[in-house]
């Protein structure tokens, strides 16, 4: 269990980007962290890493507070990947080996590349192993960088605005494989995401931030057209559309006649 008691951020002492955010994500789920622009989602998953490091708060992880491990020791246990990737001049390999660098000494042990052939198998990347990431499209550069997090061995998978550079197709591709992820391997998956229809589709827990901290947290019960209008600032109802959950814009004269 993933526990973010009270955690504050801010550039600045008059500009806090964070206050106050507390919230639980728990192993075998995808948990969607929602809001407007601004609401500070990327600075969250940043801190749970401690690539910004908090003012205040706890980030427990099965009781132990991340905050207070060194880089190393949180990097052995969650993994990060950013709303960009890099596209720099590496083999898909040697990238994915770089997952690992938490746990490698002086040079990569048998084991290391053991893990590296496995995830790489896993996620069907195997024939692009030689292949240089800069070559590579955009989905597939995706997923590469998703199997160096994977390569870590996490306990905790942090993806902000994993779909953000992908069409349709890679969209769904990725998140339906993350999804599977989390259920197989028993991880605690958070993303950053805008879309709501793609987290409503692949994620069973939602925390809703509004003005730097949660307005809400839980399960599809809380997607609802009112909470959602009043984080968004606009209207919308949640419908049912061939057994999924889609939530659909209204202009305010619809909203008004409702």
């Amino acid at each position: 269990m993933l526990s973010v008691e009270n955690l504050t951020f801010g550039y600045t002492a008059s500009r806090p980007v964070l206050e106050g955010v507390s919230f639980e994500a728990a192993k075998g789920h995808c948990t969607a962290i929602l809001g407007n622009n601004g609401a500070g989602k990327s600075t969250l998953v940043q801190c749970l890493c401690k690539i910004l490091t908090p003012k205040s708060g706890k980030v427990l992880l099965d009781g132990q507070d991340l905050l207070a491990c060194s880089p190393r020791q949180i990097a052995r246990q969650v993994a990060y990947v950013a709303q960009y990737g890099e596209a720099a001049r590496f083999t898909v390999f040697d990238t994915v080996l770089l997952g690992r660098k938490p746990f490698i000494r002086f040079s990569p042990t048998a084991e290391d590349y053991r893990v590296v052939e496995e995830i790489l198998e896993r996620m069907e990347l195997t024939d692009l192993s030689m292949a240089y990431l800069d070559e590579l499209s955009g989905g597939q550069r995706q997923k590469v960088l998703l199997a160096r997090a994977l390569a870590q061995k996490p306990q905790v998978l942090l993806l902000d605005e994993p779909t953000s550079s992908l069409d349709l197709k890679n969209q769904h591709g990725m998140l339906a494989l993350v999804s599977r992820l989390a259920r197989e391997e028993g991880l605690t998956v958070l993303l950053v995401i805008h879309d709501l229809n793609l987290a409503l589709r692949y994620c069973d827990r939602f925390v809703l931030m509004e003005h730097h901290g949660v307005r809400a947290q839980g399960g599809v019960e809380i997607m609802t057209g009112e909470l959602l209008s009043q984080v968004y600032e606009m209207p919308v109802t949640v419908e049912q559309s061939h057994g999924f959950p889609v939530v659909v814009p209204l202009s305010p004269v619809q909203s008004l006649a409702s």
